[in-house]
């Protein structure tokens, strides 16, 4: 959060400047570090961009860090190399407030956790369970090797997004024309020709004459109906809503139910690998369970605290399939569970990513046949009043 800032230097001048902070106190914090007397402090309001690109990218930083660490590198020195590199100026602003917590004698895990929009809650878990160990290059691969998983598999579900979406969008954008186009020109034929037409092509001809009348109100309602629904998508409840009305189609319902199983084992099994014991694991987990299953998954963490084994709370509350109960009595009885976990979010990786590429086959053609059979419905009536006139001409 940004702060506008008037405050006094050393010399009693009045100088303004904006200052980067989690919060007042820790603007406070930052001035008091820089020898400055605040007169006024404000937060600074402005329309976040759309487009705007990350202050920084974690994936990326982690992997330079892990590369620095492996050259040898202390942690303070890595971070020193990274910030001194660095062109872009707000990542460079976190990376030298990161460092200013160092300088200071505060962990790593201190330090980021002062960032929660850059720095997620299961990167600063990590980070403080690798703190413990020892193990901050293991802790930081681990978390790559995780992120790219989650990454892999949601480019796997957007690109069999993307040509349906462009098919429907298509297919759309011909219709539009068709029946604001092409057929009021077709109409205001047929009605110099004053002959009958059939009941079919007569009522696409009063729709077609109706988007014409009223084209400007036709856009102005597509245009309100797609920023609804742009800002129907940003707000949780109406998110959740639609996640709760797609999940109990079956089909669909089945999948969304793998996808959040291998999140939630991936997720599950990283803490757990990194050494978070499990029901703390399990707590800071919940974040990426559906809405329709947090109270399932809310008593399934509350019976393992009570001492109940996890492969049987997980079972009993629907969190588990066939195969990923069996897998985690077995990691139970080995006392591997993390990695066992993790084993369980590869096998519903593989399961959702073959259930995607059989339904991106069955779902294009059945839409090109749609869209195909919707286009030439409207083609045909245009031109079957023709076809019948040259009939009676014979």
């Amino acid at each position: 959060m940004e702060f506008r800032i008037k405050a006094l230097d050393t010399s009693s001048s009045v100088i303004s400047c904006v200052v980067d902070a989690v919060d007042e106190a820790d603007a406070h914090r930052q001035l008091v570090l820089r020898n400055l007397r605040v007169i006024s402090l404000e937060p600074m309001r402005r329309l976040r961009r759309l487009f705007q690109a990350p202050q920084l990218q974690l994936a990326v930083f982690s992997q330079q860090l892990v590369s620095l660490l492996d050259a040898g590198l202390a942690l303070v020195e890595a971070l020193e190399a990274l910030a001194q590199k660095e062109s872009n100026t707000a990542t460079k602003r976190i990376l030298d407030r990161i460092l200013a917590r160092l300088y200071e004698g505060q962990t790593l895990a201190a330090a980021v956790a002062e960032h929660p929009a850059t720095f997620p809650d299961l990167y600063v878990a990590s980070v403080r369970a690798s703190e413990r160990t020892g193990a901050l290059r293991e802790a930081l691969t681990r978390y790559i090797a995780y992120q790219q998983q989650a990454d892999g598999l949601r480019k796997t579900l957007v690109n069999a997004c993307i040509y349906p979406a462009v098919l429907l969008v298509a297919g759309l954008l011909v219709t539009l024309f068709l029946m604001g186009y092409v057929v009021p020109r077709f109409s205001s034929i047929y009605e110099d020709v004053g002959t009958d037409l059939p009941f079919a092509s007569r009522l696409l001809l009063q729709w077609g004459q109706l988007i014409d009348a009223h084209a400007g109100l036709v856009v102005v309602t597509a245009l309100a109906a797609l920023v609804g629904a742009i800002y129907g998508v940003q707000r949780p409840a109406v998110r959740t809503a639609v996640g709760e009305w797609v999940a109990r189609i079956p089909a669909i319902g089945r999948q969304l139910h793998v996808y959040q199983l291998a999140r939630l084992y991936r997720t599950v099994g990283m803490l757990v690998r990194g050494g978070i014991p499990a029901v703390p694991a399990l707590r800071m987990s919940g974040g990426v369970v559906l809405a329709a299953s947090r109270a399932a998954y809310a008593a399934a963490t509350r019976a393992v605290s009570e001492g109940q084994s996890l492969a049987e709370a997980m079972e009993r509350n629907g969190l588990t399939t066939p195969v990923a109960a069996r897998m985690l009595r077995v990691g139970e009885r080995s006392g591997n569970m993390g990695e066992m976990m993790e084993r369980i979010a590869d096998f519903c990786d593989e399961e959702l990513a073959r259930w995607v590429a059989v339904m991106t086959r069955l779902i294009e053609p059945v839409l090109m046949i749609v869209i195909g059979l919707i286009i030439g419905v409207i083609v045909v009536l245009m031109y079957f009043p023709i076809f019948q006139l040259a009939g009676s001409i014979r």
